[in-house]
């Protein structure tokens, strides 16, 4: 759906956007992250045709944002950050202003059925300029969706709501997700990890990585994760746990392939374990299994995945030290 291939946005001398490559296929949620000034906003305005690039491509679809642009942009469905609004207009007048504007031909069950998307058809005949911000958002993102376009581009949609309003954004947004591919900018990580399946990460206008979101989470683990247990040792065995829980643990673990002993707690008859196992999925299945075979009751078995909030802490801070290189897609 979206294709870019080394997209470069200068402005004078300041390199905005700074050869970006990646591909974006159909019906995926991607979230487009990045700390402020990384160049987010430049590109979407340039996949959206409000600027053209320096250099390098985009392609939404078949169509090239530069060369082919008023057929690029049917495709898209694009709330800025700061969309505009008409505050003395009531919602579905303006929604029905919009959908004129775009060439939509049945302009009645459009507006409805974008209404009805963005959860908006209780304020219908209200005025845009009464609504609270929420439901301001949600008129920008029934803006969006009005003429059907298979591409929405949303710049921090949740900006600016509270909790129960970004929950409920989160909502309309996975809903969202069934009809078209969605391209999600944001700064609030928790949002990517509630509805995207995939994404992409730049700092100083370049990709820091890109992929789906547990593979960019375990990047940089090299493949590991953590696993929390809580063993039962026997009655008779106790003693010796207690004395050296993490050695008696090693011991009971050696020779287990991609297994790694973090830490080991006994107290209240019960240990603790934190353990780094690698991403093979009978890696944990064979964890469990030693522990049974070494008298070792198995009570609990949690696996522990990297926060993106960590991950993306990591990835810009090592982008800034060392100059990325550049991932072909964010499939």
């Amino acid at each position: 759906m979206i294709d870019v291939d080394k997209l470069t946005r200068r402005f004078g001398a300041r390199t905005a956007v700074d050869e970006l490559t990646f591909t974006v296929p159909r019906g995926q949620i991607v979230g487009f992250l990045g700390p402020n000034g990384a160049g987010k906003s430049t590109t979407l305005k340039v996949l959206s045709g409000f600027l053209p690039p320096t250099s390098g491509t985009a392609r939404i679809g078949d169509h090239d944002v530069v060369e082919a642009s008023l057929e690029a942009r049917r495709l898209i469905g694009y709330m800025p950050e700061s969309f505009p609004v008409y505050p003395e207009m009531r919602v579905d007048e303006y929604l029905r202003f919009r959908a004129e504007i775009k060439g939509v031909r049945d302009r009645k069950a459009a507006v409805a059925r974008a209404m009805e998307l963005a959860d908006i058809t209780d304020v219908s005949r209200r005025l845009v300029g009464e609504l609270s911000k929420g439901y301001k958002q949600r008129v920008g993102l029934a803006d969006a969706v009005v003429a059907k376009a298979p591409l929405l581009i949303l710049d921090e949609p949740t900006e600016g709501l509270d909790p129960n309003q970004i929950l409920r954004f989160r909502e309309v947004i996975q809903a969202l997700g069934k009809e078209h591919t969605i391209f999600l900018s944001t700064h609030i990580l928790s949002e990517v990890e509630a509805v995207c399946s995939h994404v992409i990460i730049i700092h100083k206008g370049k990709i820091a990585t890109a992929g789906p979101l547990d593979a960019v989470r375990a990047e940089l683990s090299g493949g590991a994760r953590e696993v929390s247990l809580v063993l039962a040792p026997k009655a008779s065995a106790r003693d010796a746990w207690a004395a050296d829980a993490p050695k008696a643990m090693r011991d009971a673990v050696e020779g287990l392939d991609g297994v790694t002993v973090v830490r080991a707690i006994m107290a209240d008859a019960v240990v603790r374990v934190e353990v780094k196992v690698s991403s093979e999925a009978d890696a944990v299945e064979a964890l469990v299994a030693r522990c049974v075979g070494a008298s070792l009751g198995v009570r609990e078995v949690t696996p522990h995945g990297r926060s993106l909030e960590n991950v993306f802490h990591e990835l810009t801070t090592r982008a800034a030290e060392h100059p990325p290189t550049q991932k072909e897609s964010a499939a």
